[in-house]
């Protein structure tokens, strides 16, 4: 790109990532509301996902599953709540205003009309009664601080009604309110996810009512949350902005518009940073390694990934939905996978094409981040929850 816009290439844009996101060793973190401040979001459809990410960026990772549960659960400097893309995240608890308003409001409104229609389709209660059963449901929870939906239907019985879903498709079944319902409630940015039945690695948890946010302009909080992503994750496309928020273009627009993002040239295209962050950056003096689990914000976290992960590797890598499984980092690139099998060791296997010379350091410097992950894991056993071939391969 001419007219004196800077072009960005691959090296800088993994020196960038290994420093802003934490995996370098020099820009590791303290405890886990510093990652989730620097990342903005973490991925939080699988819980263990979170412990993971955290303990991969500490740069004291044995404190990682107790300083994570004090962050979620007792402190509530960290919340996981639905946002962008209708995809369940941790953010730190100052965000939740600004993604309800720039992500889930609109999400929020098709999701209860859904409900309300597919409820008038079954012959189930209306509206009106549904709204009583939220009112009494959310009544029921601030009481209790956190419940499953069983124990809420044991204050407000109506949770249990049922209906049929989708009748006559191949995908019929029967759904309960309290599922749909707390779903709901949850995009609303109503109810949270609360501590899991289990341990941390656990699927299963409570509920618990969203903490107080003030209402924000939708167009305000777009720029906000473009904002604090470019700061972490720029340069990005446009794609990349459209395709991480879930917005339409239009409103990617606006915001880069809003927060007077500049314009740069990357191999792809046109990139944009944040006003003030077009200077080059250099990246940690010392090569790191990292073990980033399944849907890691760093390796979900643009939809143009050429840079840092060959499209050769994928098919490997991800499942059929598009879901990344767990990876191996040297020096802000992907070059293989990990799991950990049943009796607790983790295995790896590097993909990448690399000369001997930096295989070997490469392989020392993982080999040692393997030991660090086993270090702090411990006995936990740990399965993604979206599985891909060559994970399912190393876990044997």
């Amino acid at each position: 790109m001419g007219d004196g816009v800077r072009h960005i290439g691959v090296a800088e844009r993994r020196a960038r990532l290994g420093l802003r996101h934490r995996l370098a060793g020099v820009a590791r973190a303290k405890g886990p509301a510093e990652v989730a401040e620097s990342l903005v979001a973490l991925h939080g459809t699988d819980p263990a996902t979170v412990y993971l990410a955290v303990g991969a960026r500490l740069a004291d990772p044995a404190k990682t599953v107790t300083e994570t549960e004090r962050a979620l659960y007792e402190e509530r400097t960290l919340v996981r709540m639905h946002g962008m893309r209708h995809t369940v995240f941790v953010f730190p608890t100052e965000l939740t205003a600004v993604v309800h308003a720039s992500t889930g409001l609109a999400v929020a409104a098709r999701e209860r009309a859904l409900l309300v229609k597919d409820m008038a389709k079954a012959g189930a209660p209306d509206a009106a009664w549904l709204k009583e059963v939220e009112e009494s449901a959310l009544a029921a929870l601030a009481r209790r601080g956190q419940a499953t939906a069983a124990e809420l239907a044991q204050d407000e019985p109506r949770l249990r009604e049922q209906f049929v879903y989708a009748a006559g498709k191949s995908y019929e079944g029967v759904h309960t309110v309290a599922t749909r319902l707390l779903r709901v409630l949850g995009v609303e940015g109503k109810v949270v996810r609360g501590r899991p039945l289990g341990s941390w690695t656990s699927s299963q948890f409570r509920w618990a009512v969203a903490p107080a946010h003030p209402e924000l302009d939708v167009a305000d909080a777009q720029a906000e949350l473009l904002r604090r992503w470019l700061a972490v994750c720029g340069p990005a496309t446009e794609a990349d902005l459209k395709w991480w928020t879930g917005w339409r273009v239009t409103e990617v627009r606006r915001a880069l518009t809003a927060i007077a993002a500049r314009a740069v040239s990357l191999d792809e295209g046109t990139g944009y940073v944040l006003d003030g962050d077009v200077d080059p950056v250099a990246g940690p003096e010392e090569p790191w390694a990292a073990l980033l689990p399944g849907l890691d914000p760093t390796a979900m976290g643009w939809q143009q990934r050429d840079w840092y992960l060959p499209p050769e590797l994928r098919p490997s890598l991800f499942d059929r939905s598009g879901n990344v499984g767990p990876t191996v980092w040297w020096n802000g690139r992907v070059v293989g996978a990990w799991a950990q099998r049943p009796d607790g060791e983790i295995a790896w296997r590097l993909l990448a094409d690399l000369e001997q010379a930096e295989r070997d350091t490469a392989e020392a410097t993982i080999a040692a981040e393997v030991e660090r992950v086993r270090g702090w894991v411990g006995p936990a056993r740990v399965t993604p929850r979206f599985r891909t071939p060559l994970e399912r391969e190393l876990s044997r």
